[in-house]
């Protein structure tokens, strides 16, 4: 299998690739190569939700989302999701529980967010939001996040994701 590298940025690259399909045909694919990330569920001792809103660049508009960020070279799931609570909302976890794993984008991308529900909640001193982040705190009810997902406030696909594990597993 040969492969291409189209374009890189940071450790998100663009690849094209010979790949053959289950009926033997070979195709040139392009595909987002991304290391992987972790999506997390921040929960409040009075049971409220941390989420962001967060400036995206490539939509040129805010986001209401769950914080989230990209897997470091070495990194597992667990502590990525560790360390972006901190950086993205300035809060620290003593309970991380895993959620399992979605696929966002498979047609043209082979990341995979890893899902988590973050509790016990402690004010960290490591806050520290990447230089490309715009990052607005916001704290709400899980009532509210549910109405915002219904009225067409809350897009984000990670985030409706993570809830929709976290509900379905029996968290929240």
């Amino acid at each position: 299998m040969t492969h291409k590298t189209l374009h890189q940025w940071k450790s998100i690259a663009l690849i094209e690739e010979q790949v053959t399909l289950p009926n033997q045909q070979t195709i040139t694919h392009t595909t987002i190569k991304h290391p992987g990330a972790a999506v997390i569920l921040p929960v409040t001792e009075n049971g409220e939700l941390l989420l962001l809103n967060q400036y995206r660049p490539s939509l040129k508009k805010w986001l209401l989302e769950l914080p989230a960020g990209t897997m470091e070279l070495g990194e597992d799931p667990t502590q990525c999701a560790h360390r972006e609570l901190i950086e993205e909302t300035g809060h620290a976890a003593k309970i991380m529980i895993s959620l399992g794993q979605v696929t966002p984008l498979a047609g043209f991308c082979d990341e995979i967010q890893h899902l988590f529900i973050a509790k016990e909640l402690a004010p960290s001193d490591q806050y520290q939001c990447d230089d490309d982040e715009v990052i607005e705190l916001v704290t709400m009810s899980l009532e509210k996040l549910q109405q915002h997902i219904i009225d067409g406030t809350i897009t984000d696909a990670k985030t409706i994701a993570c809830l929709s594990k976290a509900s379905l597993c029996g968290y929240i």
